[in-house]
């Protein structure tokens, strides 16, 4: 359902040599910095149809013109409507490579709009700040106008980069933040520059230009510069102490930073692979159910992820 993680595609493209590393970030600055934070690969290999699931294809239009793809996947036939989430992927792929966060959601009454950022898979144009916050508007228009959303609560479920550009796009447009019932972040960089900074420090190769290098990734926007502008929603934190693409330290400055009601919890296993545990897709299932109820009984932040989820 989903193609396995590439984590080399990561915020910053790895090369064969130093001269060569540097003339490519050296030509992105050039081009657009926030190019470094974007990995889109055109086309879908699979549909969720492939998972079993219905869908329909979603064409949106960003306010630029652009036009973008979706997915709506409607809850399971037979199954009380309890929600509608909107899904932000991560930085790498397209559509189909992150349906494994959010496929068994139908089944559980939750209906779910994944959208493609312009560039990726089937969406027209080239990925950039600050455009791409276009296309998240165009997404929340179209769910106003669904008359299949009317009614229901309206949950975001941002993973990695797509949480990031969620918490920046919600800091700007407060109007959209009373719209939503709850936001859950899974494997979210509080800082692109920081994530870039330690991306570079796992090779020697570029470990001695780790500083200079990280500086050409644009900053502005990091999720830590914006979410203590979202309040009054519950938010819930995941991020894996395993996690060698964004370190757990990330999920843990964007609870500090971010005002209540909010939860974090640490959790196992690879980046934003959070959901393919059973444990951890029951621990979403009761905070879209009761947000308010789940982050008062969390409690206290805890590094601990052995213990069961609430």
């Amino acid at each position: 359902m989903q193609r396995p993680y590439r984590p080399v595609k990561k915020y910053v493209p790895v090369a064969s040599s130093l001269r060569t590393l540097a003339f490519v970030l050296a030509s992105l600055w050039l081009a657009g910095c926030s190019a470094l934070l974007f990995y889109p690969e055109p086309g879908l290999p699979i549909t969720p149809e492939r998972a079993g699931l219905e869908y329909r294809d979603i064409e949106l239009r960003a306010a630029d013109g652009t036009r973008l793809h979706a997915w709506w996947l409607p809850a399971r036939s037979g199954v009380a409507v309890k929600g509608t989430v909107l899904h932000l992927h991560g930085n790498g792929g397209n559509l189909a490579w992150h349906l494994g966060g959010v496929h068994w959601l139908p089944e559980q009454g939750y209906q779910v709009l994944m959208l493609d950022y312009r560039g990726y898979g089937l969406s027209e144009g080239k990925p950039r700040l600050p455009e791409v916050y276009q296309d998240i508007d165009a997404a929340f228009t179209w769910l106003d106008q669904a008359p299949q959303v009317r009614g229901k609560p309206l949950f975001l479920l941002g993973q990695s980069l797509g949480g990031a550009l969620g918490v920046h796009y919600l800091a700007q447009q407060p109007e959209r933040q009373s719209s939503l019932q709850a936001i859950a972040l899974d494997g979210v960089p509080a800082s692109y520059r920081d994530v870039g900074r330690y991306a570079l420090s796992k090779s020697w190769l570029t470990w001695p230009l780790q500083v200079p290098l990280s500086w050409l990734v644009p900053d502005g926007d990091s999720a830590i510069h914006s979410i203590d502008r979202i309040q009054g929603t519950p938010l819930l934190i995941y991020h894996s102490v395993d996690d060698t693409i964004v370190p757990l330290s990330n999920g843990q400055r964007l609870y500090q930073a971010a005002h209540p009601p909010r939860a974090f919890q640490a959790t196992r296993g690879p980046h934003v692979q959070t959901f393919a545990q059973p444990a951890w897709r029951q621990s979403l299932l009761a905070f879209l159910a009761a947000p308010q109820a789940y982050v008062e009984r969390s409690g206290p932040a805890t590094e601990s992820a052995t213990e069961s989820p609430q």
